[in-house]
């Protein structure tokens, strides 16, 4: 198992790179992957149900413990990410399957990748977790009413299609997860090390599919237009979310602290991309294109999350920010380190 989870360290550790090689490779090669067109919605089912395996009741019981933070920081996903979509499909002049597929990246619930990033930052993971818990679980019921609301102006959508594709591929493989994992408790996490592995495979399959059923059309100059949109989606995503949760911490100063604001931060800003994809390839089967903003979202926001929690770490570090501190008060850290020296002089005072 030690080799195990060395690869999956490694595999994690340049999966952007990957992304971008297997990109690149079936786009020259596209038999490797159009094979799988028709399997996409299984491919994200495993991911969901290696999510699922990992779950225990007292991640549910997070989210009722802290239901403010969880809920606000849901509601501000989808919120600021399906109405940044919309505005820039506005600004950028996008129409048809590619808007369609702008706005839907931007509907989707928060990716695993927000976990990561917001532990690399030192932020509130346990509340990251807990809004994409929620997040997710919504998503079968926010997708289809947020798609017929924002994207009905540039096709017709199928929002039956939409929420019974997701309940397919979203609710029953993570229920199925949490039941395994009640059944067969610590069992389970002999086999947890390789999920990470299998996820992330997975998504490259989805990635190496939307490439390969696309690859005339993807560097056109309608399709090369999502990029720019993309970036600014996404980058757009994490300034509005770290503003949202500065000024939630004006209102609730105890719950919304800077550990929490790099959370909801990344919460906000990076999107389940993979699940983007396959609503796209299924639901809008007729225009594959609707899945190339999900595809280029899923390179970006790896890059994107990777560098900007590489940044907040050291500007913390450089400025001596505690990662708990109220609101990341500069000098924070040697304040917390010299009163924890002085409260292990008092402690070794009182034992003499």
């Amino acid at each position: 198992m030690e080799n195990v989870k060395k690869f999956a360290d490694w595999l994690t550790k340049w999966f952007t790179a990957i992304v971008v090689v297997w990109a690149v490779f079936n786009y020259f090669v596209p038999q490797a992957s159009l094979w799988g067109k028709p399997y996409t919605g299984y491919m994200l089912g495993i991911v969901l149900f290696g999510m699922g395996l990992t779950l225990t009741l007292d991640d549910f019981k997070r989210i009722l413990t802290q239901p403010l933070m969880v809920i606000v920081g849901t509601v501000a996903h989808f919120v600021i990410m399906p109405l940044i979509a919309v505005l820039l499909c506005w600004i950028f002049r996008l129409d048809g399957a590619l808007a369609v597929g702008v706005i839907l990246v931007g509907c989707c619930p928060s990716g695993t990748s927000s976990n990561v990033m917001s532990y690399l930052s030192r932020g509130d993971v346990a509340l990251d977790v807990s809004i994409g818990i929620l997040s997710t679980l919504c998503a079968p019921f926010m997708i289809p009413l947020l798609m017929q609301w924002l994207a009905s102006q540039y096709v017709s959508v199928p929002v039956e299609s939409l929420f019974l594709n997701a309940v397919k591929v979203v609710l029953f493989p993570i229920a199925l997860g949490v039941i395994c994992h009640m059944i067969f408790g610590k069992k389970i996490e002999t086999i947890t090390v390789a999920l990470p592995i299998v996820s992330q495979v997975a998504i490259l399959l989805i990635i190496g599919v939307v490439v390969a059923a696309n690859g005339p059309k993807l560097f056109v100059a309608s399709s090369l237009m999502a990029i720019p949109v993309v970036i600014l989606h996404n980058l757009s995503g994490y300034a509005l979310g770290f503003g949202f949760s500065k000024l939630m911490y004006k209102i609730y100063p105890k719950g919304f602290r800077y550990a929490q604001q790099k959370a909801i931060t990344f919460e906000v800003g990076m999107q389940d991309s993979a699940l983007g994809a396959t609503l796209a390839l299924t639901s809008f089967a007729s225009n594959p294109i609707a899945a190339v903003p999900s595809t280029f979202f899923s390179v970006w926001h790896n890059i994107s999350g990777s560098i900007l929690s590489s940044w907040w770490r050291n500007h913390d570090d450089r400025h001596e920010i505690h990662w708990d501190s109220d609101n990341g008060e500069k000098g924070s850290a040697k304040d917390a380190t010299s009163e924890h020296a002085f409260d292990a002089d008092k402690k070794a005072a009182a034992t003499k």
